[in-house]
């Protein structure tokens, strides 16, 4: 059974850091894809930042630019987003996800596995 967990949330302050956790079970996702995207109460899920499939291309949001950073181990089957000065507006549910397909691109589209999704809570 393949499975994304998320790890990692929590409550920050505005102005701190938190670094999310996505480990993968039950395959290996070393040649896709991976990404993390957040929902807001009365939002859509939006897409945050995504990683290709051996780390040397990259996609963020605008407005996480220079804030967020996405990485990968691939020998863990493990994504990682260190969220750096978080603001109250990044508060939402964030959920890892795992393309079909190698670029960093494909992750806003098509079919993915997704993770249960983990709560970040950035208090002002």
């Amino acid at each position: 059974q393949v499975q994304l967990v998320e790890s990692g949330g929590g409550l920050v302050q505005a102005g701190g850091s938190l670094r999310l956790s996505c480990a993968a079970s039950g395959r290996s996702f070393s040649n896709v894809a991976r990404g993390w995207f957040r929902q807001a109460p009365g939002k859509e899920r939006e897409l945050v930042a995504s990683i290709n499939w051996n780390g040397d291309s990259t996609y963020y949001a605008d407005s996480v630019k220079d804030r967020f950073s996405i990485s990968r181990d691939n020998a863990k089957n493990t994504v990682y987003l260190q969220m750096n000065n978080l603001k109250p507006e990044d508060t939402a549910v964030y959920y890892c996800a795992a393309s079909y397909l190698r670029t960093a691109s494909s992750i806003s589209a098509g079919n993915k596995y997704w993770g249960q999704g983990t709560q970040v809570t950035v208090s002002s």
